[in-house]
């Protein structure tokens, strides 16, 4: 769920669909529930706040919002359980929601770190490009709302300019020229804004026009204010006249005093990015400053080349950071365009790529998917015409990110892999060799082949060494642990216990990194949750299980091992059709096994439907991290409650 006021009041699903919120009045007690924080807001000052004069029956209308609001925000909480998003405290309302969920949070947070760092300048970057008008731009007529607005745009204001000087810093004044310029004809009274124009224009090379610049700011004070300019400006006015060494923008240490221009950003993100851990999340901050850097130049065939040199493998069909891909393939679309069907077929294979490879599966609405297949096939065929192994694995990559289209691919896929690792191989690609073993591993896995998935993976360990690849011993070593759960599960095996030591040490080596969000999170739940399955055990119901995305197909059976069955039942009913990803024939297992406890004959039927294909492969193999066991299991429980056998 995301919340998003700088602009009309909207709130979107985790795959970018619409929430409807309802008329004016409920969204604007969202709005201000949002202004608030997590703070509480009282009952009687939300009814102020809506009516300027409340009508008699005004607490009652507002409980009502309330009621329509939480249905539409948590539209699978079950009857009768209380709700997580807009909860009732004390004599009011409360938002409770994570701080980088709500657009208005972001930009405050990512504000307060640019003040703090210059490595902050990404995320404010990130953070003023949401903005997509006015905040609360339709809750007219409330003077909450003007004042909140007041308050936001001084500090979107304050934001632009402090995002202008750390650009200024790094030496990026000739391209801010134009920008600043806009700015200060719309602010003239902002007497910074004055000044930060002068920098650019004199980090341009126009000294001339810097000191008019700060003549006109002297004469447009003096003349509407009567004021002289303060003493920032009249000392940047004496530096220029001097040709003071402070105007230089600062040396930074990690470039050893170098300043880079977006092509060598690009690669230096790249090779961190192939490094893992901390260095991979800085990696794609970076990259997605250098191909804003290069949009700003106007250069097209440059902003293509920086977009498309980030030939970083993928292997999750999940985003580890939504916002970010999102912004690079809208970079790499609007290049696209600019480039047109007759541009550098090299460029928009690589520009194809970027977006199939950044459109991961799980995060997509069905025609983003459609879009983003296209993209993978269309950048594929023109690698082959091209004979460019470089650039045919990159293709490959994002045709293997898209080949989650229904359960029971893992064979298709694994001549993917396949293809991958003969080109990685024989071209001396290193790093794609390792993405071709992994995928061959999931393949492997999926199929229940273990012993195959073990040679993939021993493989991939001795690529890892030369490459420095740290998340590979991470990700193999969940490989590990999945076998152990399925052997506990055989004759003569490890213990329960000891699978779920295994799954507990992996898990640890995972939250280490910090690097994957997008894998991370359920991941562990979802693992203990097979491992009981395999030895016919109830779901855990620990709390402080992190179920992550998930929670709706799991929820069924935690509330069954509670005992819970109406409220499994009704939460069963609201269980979307898993995303096609990794996880597909693991979710899918999922429903069939509580539609099938509960009796529940049209969603096993559905589900029966789903698994069919899949019904020689291994539920959650597919990941190669975790394993409920084999789907024909769970298509055969599914079958036996709808009839079907």
């Amino acid at each position: 769920m995301r919340i998003d006021v700088l602009g009309a009041v909207r709130a979107l699903r985790d795959d970018g669909t619409p929430v409807d919120l309802g008329g004016p009045r409920h969204r604007e007690v969202l709005a201000r529930l949002v202004a608030a924080g997590a703070r509480m807001v009282p009952t009687d000052t939300l009814v102020d706040d809506l009516w300027a004069e409340p009508p008699v029956r005004a607490v009652g209308a507002l409980r009502t919002f309330v009621a329509a609001l939480r249905r539409a925000l948590e539209p699978d909480r079950p009857p009768r359980t209380p709700p997580r998003v807009l909860v009732t405290e004390g004599p009011g309302y409360a938002l409770r929601l994570p701080r980088d969920t709500v657009d208005v949070h972001r930009f405050e947070d990512a504000l307060a770190r640019a003040r703090r760092t210059p490595d902050g300048l990404t995320d404010l970057d990130a953070a003023l490009a949401g903005w997509r008008g006015p905040a609360y731009a339709d809750v007219t007529g409330s003077a909450w709302a003007q004042r909140e607005r007041t308050r936001l745009e001084e500090l979107r204001l304050e934001g632009m300019e402090l995002r202008a000087r750390l650009l200024l810093d790094a030496g990026a004044g000739a391209q801010l020229v134009a920008e600043l310029g806009a700015h200060v004809t719309e602010h003239p009274w902002r007497e910074p804004a004055w000044g930060l124009l002068a920098r650019a224009l004199h980090q341009a090379g126009r000294q001339a026009d810097a000191l008019a610049t700060l003549r006109r700011a002297r004469t447009m004070l003096a003349d509407q204010l009567g004021l002289d300019p303060g003493a920032g400006l009249r000392r940047l006015e004496a530096d220029i006249l001097s040709g003071a060494t402070t105007l230089q923008p600062p040396r930074t240490v990690w470039t050893a005093g170098v300043r880079l221009g977006p092509r060598t950003t690009v690669e230096l993100a790249r090779t961190l990015a192939l490094a893992g851990g901390d260095a991979l999340v800085h990696s794609r901050r970076d990259r997605l400053a250098a191909v804003r850097a290069a949009e700003r130049t106007g250069d097209i065939a440059l902003t293509a080349r920086v977009i498309g040199a980030y030939d970083v493998p993928a292997l999750w069909s999940r985003a580890d950071d939504p916002e970010q891909s999102r912004a690079v393939v809208a970079a790499a679309e609007r290049t696209l365009t600019a480039l047109g069907t007759d541009g550098p077929a090299e460029l928009r294979a690589r520009l194809l790529a970027t977006v199939a490879v950044e459109s991961r599966s799980a995060d997509l609405s069905a025609l983003e998917r459609r879009r983003a297949g296209q993209a993978a096939r269309e950048a594929e065929a023109l690698a082959r015409e091209l004979g460019d192994p470089a650039l045919l694995v990159l293709a490959l990559n994002g045709v293997f990110l898209h080949s989650f289209t229904r359960p029971g691919l893992a064979a298709a896929r694994d001549v993917t892999g396949a293809e991958i690792l003969d080109l990685a191989t024989r071209h001396e690609l290193p790093n794609f060799a390792v993405l071709g073993r992994l995928i061959r591993l999931q393949s492997a896995s999926a199929l229940g082949d273990l012993d195959a998935a073990t040679a993939h993976a021993e493989a991939a360990e001795q690529l890892a060494v030369s490459t420095e690849a740290s998340l590979v011993p991470v990700l193999t070593g969940w490989y590990r642990a999945r076998a152990t759960a399925a052997r506990s599960a055989e004759p003569g095996g490890p213990t329960a216990a000891t699978a779920a030591a295994h799954y507990r040490t992996a898990e640890s080596a995972l939250a280490e990194t910090a690097a994957m969000p997008g894998l991370h999170r359920g991941l562990f739940a979802l693992a203990l949750l097979g491992l009981r399955l395999l030895h016919d055990r109830p779901a855990p119901a620990d709390p402080a299980l992190d179920w992550g995305p998930y929670r709706p197909w799991a929820h069924p059976l935690v509330l069954l091992a509670q005992n819970r069955a109406e409220e499994a039942r009704a939460a069963l009913a609201v269980t979307p059709e898993p995303p096609l990803d990794h996880m597909q024939e693991a979710l899918w297992s999922l429903t069939a096994h509580a539609a099938a406890r509960l009796g529940e004959r049209p969603t096993a039927a559905r589900a029966a439907t789903a698994l069919r294909p899949a019904r020689t492969e291994h539920a959650g193999g597919t990941s190669g991290m975790l394993t409920l066991g084999p789907v024909a299991r769970y298509l055969a429980e599914a079958e036996a409650c709808a009839g079907e056998r």
